[in-house]
């Protein structure tokens, strides 16, 4: 394979403003929320890429004040929508009203906007309303825009999803759809914090102290830290790198191992690859790297990956998880790229 020079960066102290913002936003959070370093990294790096999140945890693990918090950190429009088996596409993009125009004496349609219409947007338990409800969702995700009643509303910009989803209550529940799940760049496991954690939580959360949360970014800001995270550098290798992970997820692939082919239905689409380089950018970027190393790559995959993968039965009877498949393309992933019809591939690919 040929060693191609990566692109080159020269924002340097655009790089120290984002590492300098980013470490200003996590001390700010920290006064709210104890631990959950791990969450509160991937949810920076998603909104450094311009992504959207999906938080999965059992219930009492900060996830709504996490993201609130977030949104107060970042001098953002902040809107929760706590999803229900009641909820109408309507009541979250919004409807159109008649109006009286008592001077004209005409009457004329005003559209009202939904809660949708705010720059970070929590959907609280996603997975508890119908999926008609859930596509309202999907144009807003894709296009940042909601159609109604044939005019075309722009969202405010940034825009960006969080929704929470509980993984133990399954009754009365409506699993999201493969589509709209491609939509969130991350699948974020929040996880039982650590007993000392636990007893802070305790002591904190039962005293009477109230605390503040400063704003340490605004909406403009944040924008132009999104766009210096796509200015990250990153060699043609390891973007090519990326795309042969999303690839080995694929059962169809020529390089798939065997695990793979039997326990995988569906692998992760084009979306994925252009996720894994995205994340492991803004994973540079936050690191103060002016260039994406092998390990950001590593270490976005699984978030990336977990909620893109489709396993059959066979899985499930034999105890395989996403998280093995992950696990196993990422360790292969290097000799793939050795193989002859690999390098031949990418040699093509290289010189073009």
């Amino acid at each position: 394979m040929s060693s191609n020079p990566p692109q080159t960066f020269d924002d340097v102290e655009g790089l120290k403003r984002l590492s300098s913002s980013c470490a200003s936003i996590r001390q700010e959070l920290s006064r709210v929320i104890v631990g959950q370093d791990a969450v509160i990294e991937q949810l920076l790096i998603a909104l450094l890429a311009g992504g959207h999140c999906l938080l999965i945890g059992v219930p009492g693990l900060a996830k709504t004040l996490m993201i609130s918090s977030l949104a107060k950190s970042l001098e953002l429009e902040f809107s929760r929508i706590q999803f229900t088996p009641d909820l109408m596409p309507a009541d979250i993009t919004g409807t159109e009203v008649i109006q009286e125009n008592r001077q004209q004496g005409s009457r004329e349609f005003r559209f009202l906007r939904g809660p949708i219409f705010a720059n970070i947007v929590l959907a609280d338990e996603i997975n508890r309303t119908p999926p008609k409800t859930q596509a309202a969702l999907l144009e807003a995700m894709q296009e940042r825009q909601v159609t109604v009643g044939g005019e075309r509303h722009p969202l405010p910009s940034p825009f960006f999803v969080l929704a929470t989803q509980n993984p133990i209550e399954q009754e009365g529940t409506y699993p999201l759809p493969e589509a709209q799940l491609d939509r969130f760049m991350f699948n974020v496991l929040v996880d039982y914090p650590s007993q000392s954690d636990e007893l802070e939580i305790v002591l904190r959360t039962t005293s009477d102290a109230q605390t503040e949360l400063a704003s340490q970014l605004s909406g403009s800001e944040l924008l132009q830290l999104t766009h210096l995270v796509r200015r990250i550098a990153i060699t043609p290798q390891l973007a090519l790198m990326a795309t042969q992970i999303a690839r080995l997820t694929r059962p169809t692939d020529e390089g798939a191992s065997q695990l793979v082919r039997s326990c995988v239905r569906w692998g992760a689409g084009p979306r994925a690859s252009q996720y894994l380089v995205l994340g492991a950018k803004a994973r540079a970027a936050l690191l103060g790297s002016p260039i994406v190393r092998r390990e950001d790559i590593d270490a976005v995959a699984p978030a990336v990956l977990r909620h893109r993968l489709r396993l059959n039965f066979q899985a499930e009877a034999q105890g395989v998880s996403a998280v093995d498949i992950i696990k196993e393309v990422l360790e292969g992933v290097d000799q793939s790229l050795e193989s002859s019809a690999t390098r031949e591939r990418i040699s093509k690919v290289l010189r073009s």
